[in-house]
């Protein structure tokens, strides 16, 4: 029996003249996880946009712009970047209809932001101007992608919890330490990168903080109730899968999800 490789809906990047582009990275965690990775265009019609959540096994909401202000009810703050109105429109269109024929969603960085976003939850506009730390992480690293910059703690017995558990415990932890299952109360520790200036604030409708930064900003999200996979990271495991279990673990089990659709 031939295997299926499930269509992924990637939402795509555009730049300030509308040419669209993917960072290959995105592309190449999916198709090593046996998806097949599409990028959507913008600009879709109400149908248009019913069709592409009914045609797709699984969708990615993927990094990017910011998010434009007024979709959480704020003025736009003095250090806010810049932002692509079509795109936060285009995905604030698509999320419930995707949701609605229970499609597994998976957000990273921007994308984890815009799920909290469309479910009612709002952000921190600019990191290092709104949310003080003693110890300023470098939310927005200096140096490759591929090189974890700091530390997430996993809350146990959540959807990230089991992932990263089940994945090769080489790599698993910050400090190489294991989570055995006579503790399972004790957080797992991953090492993550991290390119961001905007983080979610206040929690969506129905959605559970599933990892924290050192200083408790939150990094992952998941919604405890929705009927398929759906998870949103704030760092970027498609630079770090082909050295990380974890972060492979996190495409392998989207696609899993999607295949079975």
């Amino acid at each position: 029996m031939q295997t299926k490789h499930p269509l992924i809906a990637l939402t795509p990047y555009y730049n300030d003249k509308k040419e669209p582009f993917m960072r290959p990275a995105y592309i190449a965690a999916i198709r090593a996880a046996g998806g097949i990775p599409l990028i959507l265009p913008l600009g879709q019609s109400s149908e248009e946009l019913c069709q592409t959540a009914s045609v797709f096994d699984g969708f990615l909401f993927t990094g990017g712009p910011d998010i434009h202000a007024f979709y959480f009810g704020e003025q736009t703050q003095a250090h806010s970047g810049n932002v692509c109105l079509e795109r936060d429109q285009m995905e604030l269109a698509l999320l419930p209809l995707a949701m609605a024929a229970r499609k597994p969603i998976l957000g990273i960085c921007r994308g984890i932001q815009l799920l909290n976003i469309a479910l009612g939850g709002d952000i921190y506009q600019d990191i290092p101007s709104q949310f003080p730390e003693d110890f300023p992480i470098a939310h927005t690293q200096p140096f490759a992608y591929e090189i974890p910059s700091h530390t997430v703690d996993v809350l146990p017995g959540t959807l990230l919890a089991r992932i990263a558990a089940n994945a090769t415990r080489f790599g698993r932890t910050a400090d190489k330490t294991e989570v055995s299952d006579a503790a399972p109360h004790i957080p797992l520790r991953l090492q993550v990168n991290s390119m961001h200036h905007q983080a979610i604030r206040r929690l969506g409708s129905g959605l559970s903080a599933s990892a924290y930064a050192p200083s408790r900003l939150i990094e992952a999200v998941e919604k405890p109730d929705y009927p398929a996979f759906f998870l949103g990271v704030q760092w970027h495991p498609e630079y770090l899968w082909p050295q990380d279990p974890a972060a492979a673990a996190i495409f392998t089990e989207f696609i899993k999800a999607a295949a079975v659709r």
